[in-house]
């Protein structure tokens, strides 16, 4: 398994003074774990930026802080939902020697029969899955090969996922990965949405109309000629 390695400060600006670090160009970060005691640090955004994509949240980070390396994964990535820029960065310290849980990206490879011959529509039902194992065992990747899926309705579910045997699923074996779904064509699509447009003129048009005159009953005019005494 491939390790990265970032270096780290100790920060001691906390609260709203976090800003000053972020106009440095730097992140503040926390560091926890078993058995030891927290710690505030502050890393680079470019290079945090760097490692993180390449490392995403299984990839085994070598952090420097001061004289002292520790073995960390990237644990949480605190985002701002309207500019997108990284707030704040959790790792997590680990011991090499003890198992730990994370979610592995799933990539699809190969191509679906069932797409090349329009058949149907490729639906991706879990982008992730949980897993554990020893830090240095972790995946970066889980791949599934959708060149088996050529019918609709077809899928593959977590337990068809092939892993190494030194990791341990952890998510529900019955849940569906990827489905080959129904193809919806564009002319298909455009006769429901008339199909749907007549219906609704057609209720407007009934519930617009006036209803019509009960067989026997007298008109308006001949109530209200009743209504009128004759001269005398």
């Amino acid at each position: 398994m491939k390790k990265y390695t970032l270096t780290a400060k100790e920060r001691t600006l906390v609260g709203r003074k976090v800003k000053n670090l972020r106009k440095e160009g730097n992140l503040p970060a926390s560091l926890y774990g078993k058995h030891i005691k927290s710690q505030s640090l502050a890393v680079s955004e470019e290079l945090f930026t760097e490692v993180y994509d390449k490392a995403g949240e299984t990839g085994l980070i070598e952090l420097k802080v001061g004289s002292e390396v520790k073995p960390v994964l990237v644990h949480t990535v605190q985002i701002d939902p309207v500019s997108d820029a990284i707030l704040h960065v959790e790792f997590y310290q680990v011991n090499l020697k003890e198992k730990v849980k994370a979610k592995v990206p799933v990539v699809q490879t190969g191509v679906s029969p069932a797409m090349t011959e329009k058949l149907g529509v490729l639906l991706t039902l879990l982008d992730e899955i949980e897993v554990e194992a020893l830090p240095t065992d972790l995946p970066e990747k889980i791949e599934v090969d959708v060149s088996t899926l050529a019918r609709v309705d077809q899928e593959i579910r977590v337990s068809d996922l092939k892993v190494p045997s030194e990791v341990t699923i952890l998510s529900d074996g019955e849940q569906g990965v990827v489905k080959v779904g129904a193809l919806v064509t564009r002319e298909a699509q455009a006769e429901a949405e008339a199909e749907e447009a007549a219906k609704a003129a057609a209720q407007a048009t009934v519930e617009g109309a006036e209803a019509p005159a009960t067989e026997g009953a007298p008109s308006a005019a001949e109530v209200k000629k009743e209504e009128i005494p004759e001269s005398k």
